[in-house]
């Protein structure tokens, strides 16, 4: 049995509603359970340095959870004058995840940064910044569409992520903290609307797994992400 009486294959409940900031190009407020993260995306007219030139445009993003999102109260890294190196993994994570569902190219020379703000935190915290940045992103693409900045679509394909793991000897779809924090094997899955992979993050912490344990995982974060690409078209209709 699950803590949070979830079937195996369960996910917890998702919700995403768009346009919660009024000066954000795109943004969305995505609840994952008890893990809710706001993200929003800024257009900035013009490319980083290194693409100056090149017609490439560019997805960064940035990534950073609220003092008390926790059970306890975290300082503002800010405030300790650096960025962890949780966080910087994070937030490169989100910009490969979310660059992988984008043609630079029609985007034209200009950057598009998604700042994934963790309100509270319950587990899966860089899956939803990364299902929730998407629609932040959609939804910025959108407006330059509207405005005639960008004539073709650059957005080729939904970008969702997915945790699964071996809790208690057996294969769970999207943990939550609880299971998270005592999983014998943790996974984060990244994948795109029509199935194609973009990371897959997988160790074993405690536990070693097998490669049958691994396909079980898989077929969970498939149907996992499904339903998330499910929950964007609903969020961006």
């Amino acid at each position: 049995m699950r803590p949070s009486g979830r079937k195996l294959d369960e996910m917890r409940s998702v919700s995403i509603e768009a346009g919660v900031m009024k000066h954000a190009e795109g943004s969305c407020l995505i609840k994952m359970g008890d893990t809710h993260v706001l993200c929003s995306a800024t257009i900035e007219e013009k490319p980083p340095s290194f693409l100056k030139g090149t017609g490439l445009g560019w997805v960064t993003a940035e990534y950073g959870m609220l003092p008390r999102a926790t059970g306890g109260r975290t300082k503002r890294e800010a405030a300790m004058g650096k960025q962890s190196g949780r966080t910087q993994e994070i937030q490169r994570l989100i910009g490969r995840a979310l660059r992988a569902g984008v043609d630079r190219s029609a985007l034209g020379e200009r950057q598009i940064v998604v700042d994934c703000d963790v309100i509270q935190a319950d587990g899966g915290t860089r899956c939803a910044s990364i299902t929730g940045g998407w629609v932040a992103l959609r939804l910025a693409v959108n407006k330059l569409m509207k405005a005639g900045v960008i004539v073709s679509d650059p957005m080729i394909d939904h970008v969702a992520a997915v945790s699964c793991g071996v809790y208690a000897g057996q294969e769970v779809l999207d943990l939550d903290y609880a299971e998270d924090s005592v999983a014998g094997t943790d996974g984060n899955f990244v994948i795109t609307g029509r199935g194609r992979m973009i990371e897959v993050q997988m160790s074993a912490e405690g536990a070693t797994f097998s490669r049958g344990e691994m396909g079980k995982l898989l077929d969970l974060a498939e149907a996992g992400v499904a339903a998330l690409v499910a929950a964007q078209k609903a969020a961006v209709a």
